[in-house]
This record gives structure tokens, sequence and C-alpha cells, in this order.
């Protein structure tokens, strides 16, 4: 069957920068011919490989031809795949450090051993990786949003299932410790429908899923969302159904490829959302000592 092309035209405002890039491909995605989706989801949450790979490897890894490649460059408005790359390319310099090329050495030193001490030396370096692509991937703004919501919630709701369960957990345990009115859902009873249902707009919602999405984790979220309440999301990315209902989503890219998640990335965003908010909320404490 021959895909249609109709979606493939370029958009009217010129792409010039890696943001736009971002924004016009996760606006597009829906659109676009399945393959082209293939190398969308690729160049969302592997920006790393779009930048530095050869056409030939990211076809391979997309399943697709390689003038699939050249299709989705100009469906988004340029002459051909290398001028894409560039963006990637700039992008990836600008975010580039002494400190991740040290981190790349260690990684390519030696082979995979065997048994358990391959097993390690596998997720060690499959969780370095996760954390350079999250420290590539989070907006500060998006991460402030989150922080001044959680602030100010008089209530926060935290919501998650399965494999994603233990980062809410934390979120729960960390955000009572700063004396926030943080409350997890656990499923007890089947009510977390209920529960949150009690959540209004002075609340916020804290969801956390991953690919494959808990259907009432989503749900949640959506009615949540439709009533007005803010909704946090920590999720894959723009091409979640939790990022159409996020007030604020902070994305740590998909792990579609590995046998199962790894929980280095999440849970290290949560720590990091603890922390941030520990640090506003002690600075609000010190401006109000300082003004009596």
């Amino acid at each position: 069957m021959i895909e249609p092309h109709a979606a493939t035209a370029a958009p009217a405002t010129p792409v010039t920068t890696y943001d736009q890039l971002r924004e016009a491909i996760a606006g597009r995605y829906a659109e676009l011919p399945r393959q082209l989706q293939r190398v969308a989801r690729i160049a969302l949450e592997r920006p790393r490989d779009l930048a530095l790979k050869t056409v030939a490897s990211l076809a391979q890894e997309a399943g697709v031809q390689p003038s699939t490649l050249v299709r989705f460059a100009n469906a988004l408005g340029f002459g051909g795949f290398s001028a894409m790359q560039q963006l990637f390319q700039s992008h990836l310099v600008e975010r580039s450090g002494s400190y991740r090329e040290r981190i790349a050495r260690m990684r390519d030193d030696g082979g995979e051993r065997k048994g358990a001490g391959g097993v390690l030396q596998r997720c060690a370096g499959e969780g370095m990786r996760g954390l350079e692509r999250l420290a590539d991937s989070l907006p500060p703004p998006a991460l402030d949003h989150a922080v001044r919501l959680l602030c100010g919630a008089r209530r926060i709701d935290v919501l998650a299932y399965r494999r994603s369960f233990p980062v809410a957990c934390y979120l729960a345990y960390a955000l009572n410790q700063l004396e926030l009115p943080a409350h997890l859902l656990d499923g007890v009873g089947g009510m977390n429908r209920e529960y949150a249902e009690r959540l209004t707009a002075r609340d916020v919602l804290l969801a956390v899923s991953f690919r494959n999405y808990t259907a009432e984790c989503v749900d949640v979220a959506t009615a949540c969302s439709a009533r007005g309440v803010a909704v946090v999301t920590i999720t894959d990315g723009p091409l979640s159904p939790l990022h159409r209902v996020s007030t604020v989503c902070l994305p740590i890219g998909d792990q579609g490829r590995q046998p199962f998640r790894s929980l280095v990335e999440p849970l290290c965003l949560a720590e990091v959302l603890v922390l941030a908010t520990g640090h506003r909320l002690a600075a609000a404490a010190s401006r109000r000592r300082r003004t009596h």
C-alpha cells in the first residue's frame, strides 16, 4: 500500500532554529504518514542520534528506506536531510561540554562482559546515556513552571501505575518532607478517579506515565485538565497522550526499544523537581524573614 504524500507539504513558516524544529515535528506528527512518524519519533526522542548518525544507520533503526529521511526533511521545509541535520548538530554543540565527553569515553572503554558484570556495565552505560538525554531535552522554563505550581498548590495528588509507581511514591514522600500537601493516589479500593475528582483549580495533579500508557492515568489527567486543575506530567515527551492535557510536561524521552524502562531518568527528574521546589520554598521563607 502506497502511503499518501499530501501531509508532507512543507510548512508555511520556515524552520530556522532547533526549538522551532521540535515544535514543527510535534505539531505535525499526527498528520504524517506512518513511515515519517517513525523518523519523527527518533528526531524528538533521540536528537543526538539525528545529529551524529548517517542516513543509512538512521533508516535501518527506523525500519524505513533512506529516501524516507529525505522526505521527512522536505516535509519540514528543508532542501535535504543534511540541512535539517545541521540544526540537530548545532544544538548538540551548544549543549556539549567536557564532562559529557568524559562520560562518552568511559562508556566506550572495553567490551561487554559476561554474566552479572556484563549486565552491570550495560545498565550503567544506558543509565548514563539516559541522564545525558535528560539534561539535553528538559526545558528549564518548564521545570520552573512546575516548581511554581507545586509551591502554590492547596493540594497535590500524585498519580502513577505499574512501573512508574515507584516514582510517584518518592515524589509523594519527598514533597511531604518539604511540608507540602502531597497525597499518593495508591489505587486502594479502585478509588483513584473518585479521589482525583476532589481536585480544583487551586490544586495540582502530578502524573507519571510512559509507553505503554496506563489508560486510567490518561483518563484521570484528562478529566482534571478539563476541570481547570493544573496537571504536571513526567512522561515520554510531545507524542505522549499526557502531553496534550498537561499544564506543564516534563519529558524524558521514549525507551520503546528497551525491554523495560529504566527508572534512572524519571527518578533523577523527580529528585530534581523536589530539590528545585525545596530551594524555592527556602528562598520564599528567607524573603519573609527579611521583611518582618
